[in-house]
């Protein structure tokens, strides 16, 4: 940590030393619309004003980043009116605490110099303070970054008894009192604006993807991370890469980013660690700080084989990453066997109602689907239901055939099992007769 909080304090200095710099980065200007809104809507019970108060008086004014965050999460008006209505302890508690965001602005500003002394390269981006529907406390869309203020400036004694089950993962979230990290949040999702990809393709990617912007950020801050996830990883790194290294190429990631504590190591987001650790291993072999710094946001996070061939080369992981792809895919479940489909003759009868193919092993039941072959629409037969075994092991499928038809399923990636390791994709092909 020795290289990394030198140059932290530098920053810092540099920080301290543009206190009274101007805020140019931070629009706040849609909280205070969100709360004038607020106000129309909690006086009226008739549901269609508080849709029209809504609308005049925070959609309509919004800002580029209110309606950014609104696409990003796929908020909708009704959504907003719901909250509004269900939960006014919440609102009420957290009311404050969001009215007074211009108080951080001159720390985030601060943040972002900083970053911009570490980079010379940035391209400037806007911070947006937004109200969202809990779905993020912060992303980026657009080259923007979006502040769901309604999470990101919550805290131990925000006001959650009013939530539902379904929102547990905010619930725990309140605990963190993400508001003291507000800054340090806003750094990060700076460092992804600068990226040249708003996400990644795998599990491995995405990690350096996020772990490389929370390292960034620590650098640009002089700030260390209050991620669970760094801290306890950094306790357990051995274990953390062990459980990483058989899932790292799945394209599925809900395990280990934006995920709940509730695994096998009790600590959510160990994803952020990991991306987090390989960053700082090449950083502090790297002779060239800044050349280092600019690799990291310079990545292209969208090519696995970059990706792959980068953190080969900074030594994290114990054995070439290709060994660990050839264990990846032999642990891969299959389609042991397809029940009421001959796959040696491919000849059915139209009056097939069902089929069933089994799993070589127990499927995550939450999700399934069915690829087009290369028949495309024309060659896809009519779908009427698909049923998942209680065991998880098979899934029969209900199916409307016509007649003299060629038909193609492909069986592939949606399919999933425990650990978030795709189905080994199978393609059926079969054709039905006259009669």
């Amino acid at each position: 940590m020795k290289n990394l909080f030198s140059i932290a304090l530098v920053c810092l200095s540099i920080q301290l030393s543009a206190q009274k710099s101007e805020v140019v980065n931070i629009v706040t200007e849609d909280i205070a619309n969100f709360w004038i809104a607020y106000d129309k809507i909690s006086s009226t019970q008739d549901s269609t004003l508080q849709l029209k108060h809504l609308q005049k008086y925070y959609l309509d004014k919004g800002t580029p980043g209110l309606s950014g965050i609104i696409r990003a999460r796929r908020y909708s008006a009704e959504e907003y009116i719901e909250a509004i209505n269900k939960y006014p302890g919440f609102w009420s508690s957290v009311r404050k605490n969001t009215q007074g965001v211009s108080t951080y602005a001159q720390r985030i500003q601060d943040g972002i110099n900083g970053f911009k002394v570490l980079y010379p390269d940035y391209r400037d981006a806007k911070v947006y303070f937004e109200i969202g529907v809990f779905r993020t406390p912060g992303t980026t869309i657009d080259g923007m970054v979006l502040i769901g203020a309604e999470m990101a400036m919550t805290n131990e004694n925000t006001d959650v008894s009013e939530f539902p089950p379904a929102l547990n993962y905010f619930k725990n979230y309140t605990r963190l009192n993400p508001i003291n990290d507000l800054a340090f949040l806003n750094i990060h999702e700076f460092v992804h604006t600068q990226q040249n990809a708003p996400w990644a393709y795998d599990l491995l990617s995405q990690s350096l993807f996020e772990g490389s912007a929370e390292f960034i950020a620590e650098l640009a801050s002089g700030q260390r991370s209050i991620q669970p996830a760094i801290a306890y990883g950094t306790q357990n790194d051995t274990q953390v890469k062990e459980a990483f290294i058989k899932e790292m190429f799945s394209p599925h990631y809900y395990n280990w980013i934006w995920n709940s504590a509730n695994n096998q190591f009790n600590t959510r987001d160990l994803g952020y660690y990991v991306g987090y650790a390989i960053s700082k291993k090449y950083y502090d072999q790297s002779k060239d700080k800044k050349l280092a710094l600019k690799t990291l946001i310079e990545l292209d996070y969208t090519s696995t084989k970059s990706i792959e061939e980068f953190v080969e080369a900074t030594g994290y992981f114990s054995q070439p990453i290709e060994s660990y792809k050839e264990v990846y895919e032999a642990s891969r479940p299959q389609i042991t066997s397809i029940i009421g489909i001959d796959q040696n003759d491919q000849t059915v009868s139209p009056n097939l109602s069902s089929f069933t193919i089994t799993f070589s092993e127990e499927m995550d039941k939450r999700f399934m689907g069915t690829l087009l072959g290369e028949l495309g629409e024309e060659g896809f037969p009519e779908i009427t239901k698909v049923t998942f075994a209680k065991d998880g092991k098979s899934a029969t499928y209900q199916v409307k055939l016509a007649t003299e038809t060629a038909y193609e399923l492909v069986f592939g990636d949606n399919f999933r099992n425990q650990r978030a390791i795709p189905l080994k994709p199978l393609t059926l092909k079969f054709k039905t007769t006259s009669k």
